[in-house]
Order: structure tokens, then C-alpha cells, then sequence
């Protein structure tokens, strides 16, 4: 869709009118909700990009949001500390009470809705659990994972649902073990999860009862470790007092969340592409152009401006939401050469698909390993490994905050 100026009669009711500091009204889009049957990132993010300024465009609430989508005005909102985290500030751009950032009232410990320095003091307590090292102690678990799961398919047949069977349970089962979750309550958490991420599948009502369900079993978690500790993640931070009882399951649930969603959409969609592009398998390259090219995290990081600031020459009032569009950052032409071509040898490493600046992703570590890891041993252990359905038939995940696959039929 080209974007186009909206008349004032046809800005929703109960919005303010655009400021107009360049005295030009700013283009009205649509939200950026994906649109089945149209490839990923959408090609209208070029033609914003294209455009003065920023787009304008309101959220299916209704409510008004400022979409980013150039790599370098994307980093600086992700830094700029007049544009918040924070769901608590007015105007932040949530799509309904359930589906967006969830305030402290409502999950204490999800960190990743406070600004510095509350948010400064839950990652330093978390920051040792993700460390390079720490990581590469981890890599012979993450090892035995992914050899237990190609065990599982090759003894089951010579075909398999590759997102069922192999790319949602490695990172799921890794998570698991971190934080000292017992494998046998994946399909649990992996079911509240998807009911979590859905935006139009999913009613309020859905989500809210997903998030209560895991909540209560992360507190039973946590008051079997309090009194049976063990070598885990969640013992670890019980024993250093970093972080309050009553915060514990909001760190939790998000970490258990993280840790396994984005990874396996992104372990998914690499192997289509590698599958599209053969002469990189074996590169270990592939996993930060996997990462850049995919960027499956798309609407994740939604901001607020807490002061008036100007974005690219466009004025953002105070109470105005932001939406960072990840996938359109790592598409822009003019930090990445050629973004829209598969190209693990570019020397152009500066994505942001783990976010920017003090928010960025803790587990980034890990999920290279496990990315890294999953590649290099499905196509070792599985080399005539193909697609069982013409790549225009994989059903893509269009009613969700992230991108990724729901089934990936493959055949050896």
C-alpha cells in the first residue's frame, strides 16, 4: 500500500490531530499488521523509509503511534531516554489491556517494561546467567538437545513437522533445563505462550487466563526451589537476594518466554532459507544474516515519549506512542547493502534484531549457540534433508507479534 495523507474528517475519533512542524501533514498508514500472502518485511516499509520525516499511523484500538523505520533513527529511540518503556506513561502504545507490555500491577518483574535504573538492577542480577562464558559452558547441553531431537524424527519415519518436532523443542527443552523446569511441562508453557502472542486468535479474555495460568506455575516453581534448591537458574537468584520474592515469577515468565518463541521462528525460518540457499549451509555465518534477514521480532519494542522530541525532523509530543519497526531497520538501504538479499558473507553486522541500547536482549548469547547448533547438526545428520511443500505453501504466522512458520513439513 502506497501511504497516502488522511483527511482531518477521517482521523479516529478521540485522537489529537498531528502537529505539523514542518508545516506538511505527516502520510497516515495502516498499522503494520501482517497481511496473509504478502512476503516479510512488507515491501511498504521501503516506501516509508522513502518518505520525510516519520509515518503516522493508530494502533487497532484506535489509539495514535508514530511508526519508525530507518536503522539509524531506530537506535536512537531505543537510546534516547525521553521515550520510555514504560506502559505506565500515558499514551503508550499497547494494542488492548492484555496484548503489549504489561504494567508491575499486573506481572511484577517484567523488567523490560521499567527504564533505567529500576530496569538496570533486574538485569545485573540476570547479566551472569548469559554471559559469553557462562554460554559456552552450556554448549554441550545445547549439543545433546539437538542430537536427542534428530534421534526422535530419524527414528519416527523419514518425514517430520520440522516446527513441532525439532525447532520449537530445542529451545524449549534448553530453557527448560536453565531454569530448572521439568521437560515433561513444555507442551504446557509452549501452549500459554502462542495464546500470549496472538493478536487476533487470542481475545483478552484468552490472554489474561494463558498469563494467570502461568503464573500460578511459576510461583509453585518457585516455592519448590526456595525449599528444594537445585544447580538452575531460578535457585541461583533465589540465593543472591538481587531480585524480590514477589517479582521472581514476572522474571520468570518472561525469561521462559524469550527464551524459546523468537529462537524457534528464527531456527525455522533459517532452515527454509538455507534450504533456498544450499551453497551456505555449513557457514556459521548464517546465524546473524538469519538473524537480520528474518528479524522475526518486528513489533516487539513499543515505546511512549515522555517529553516532547524530534524524530527525523518530526515532531513527537509528549504521550505519543512509538512503534521501532525492527524488520524495517534491518532492511534499510542505507546501512545494509542490498538488504533484501541473503548475504551471510556481508560485513555489515550492526542489526537490531536483539534491540539496542540497555534493553537489549539478554539472551542473545544462547540463542546464537542454539541457532548455530541446530544448523550445523540438522544438516550434518539429515543431508537430504527438502521441503515436503513448495515453499509458497509453508503457512506463515500472520496473526502474531512475531514472525515464524506454524508447521514446516520436511522430508529426508
Amino acid at each position: 500500500m502506497t501511504p497516502e495523507t488522511v483527511p482531518p474528517d477521517t482521523v479516529p475519533s478521540g485522537t489529537v490531530p498531528p502537529g505539523e512542524p514542518t508545516g506538511a501533514e505527516p502520510p497516515v498508514v495502516d498499522f503494520p499488521l501482517r497481511v496473509p500472502g504478502e512476503s516479510f518485511p512488507p515491501p511498504r516499509y521501503q516506501d516509508y523509509r522513502e518518505l520525510p520525516g516519520l509515518v503516522l499511523s493508530y494502533l487497532p484500538n484506535g489509539r495514535k503511534v508514530w511508526l519508525v523505520t530507518r536503522h539509524e533513527d531506530v537506535r536512537s529511540v531505543l537510546t534516547d531516554k525521553r521515550i520510555s518503556s514504560n506502559p505506565d506513561h500515558p499514551g503508550f502504545p499497547n494494542v488492548s489491556e492484555t496484548l503489549g507490555v504489561p504494567r508491575q500491577e499486573q506481572i511484577p518483574g517484567w523488567f523490560v517494561g521499567l527504564d533505567s535504573p529500576e530496569h538496570d538492577r533486574f538485569r545485573r542480577a540476570l547479566i551472569p546467567e548469559f554471559t559469553v562464558r557462562r554460554v559456552r559452558e552450556l554448549r554441550p547441553a545445547v549439543e545433546q538437545t539437538v542430537d536427542r531431537c534428530i534421534d526422535a524424527m530419524l527414528a519416527a519415519g523419514d518425514e517430520a513437522d520440522l516446527v513441532a518436532d525439532f525447532a520449537l523443542p530445542v529451545p524449549s527443552l534448553v530453557i527448560s533445563s536453565l531454569l530448572g523446569v521439568p521437560p515433561v511441562d513444555r507442551d504446557f508453557f509452549e501452549s500459554r505462550t502462542r495464546t500470549l502472542v496472538a493478536i487476533q486468535a487470542s481475545t483478552d479474555r484468552q490472554r489474561d487466563t494463558a498469563s494467570r495460568e502461568l503464573l500460578r506455575y511459576i510461583n509453585r516453581l518457585v516455592a519448590i526451589k526456595q525449599n528444594w534448591p537445585g544447580d538452575d537458574l531460578i535457585s541461583r537468584l533465589l540465593a543472591t537476594g538481587a531480585i524480590e520474592p514477589h517479582e521472581m515469577s514476572g522474571v520468570l515468565m518472561l525469561l521462559l518466554i524469550a527464551g524459546h518463541e523468537t529462537t524457534a521462528n528464527n531456527i525455522a525460518l533459517g532452515v527454509v532459507t538455507l534450504l533456498q540457499n544450499p551453497e551456505w549451509i555449513g557457514d556459521d555465518r548464517v546465524v546473524e544474516e538469519t538473524l537480520r534477514f528474518h528479524s522475526v521480532a518486528d513489533l516487539v519494542s513499543l515505546r511512549v515519549a515522555v517529553e516532547d522530541v524530534e524524530i527525523s525532523g518530526q515532531l513527537v509530543r509528549a504521550g505519543e506512542g512509538i512503534v521501532p519497526l525492527v524488520a524495517a531497520a534491518n532492511h534499510d538501504e542505507k546501512a545494509f547493502s542490498c538488504p533484501h538479499a541473503f548475504d551471510p558473507a556481508r560485513t555489515e553486522r550492526h542489526h537490531v534484531a536483539f534491540g539496542y541500547g540497555v534493553h537489549q536482549c539478554l539472551g542473545q548469547n544462547l540463542v546464537r549457540i542454539e541457532m548455530e547448533i541446530a544448523y550445523r547438526r540438522l544438516f550434518e545428520r539429515i543431508p537430504g534433508l527438502r521441503l515436503a511443500v513448495p515453499v509458497e505453501d509453508l503457512p506463515l504466522k500472520y496473526d502474531g507479534v512475531l514472525c515464524g512458520l506454524h508447521a514446516l513439513p520436511v522430508r529426508w
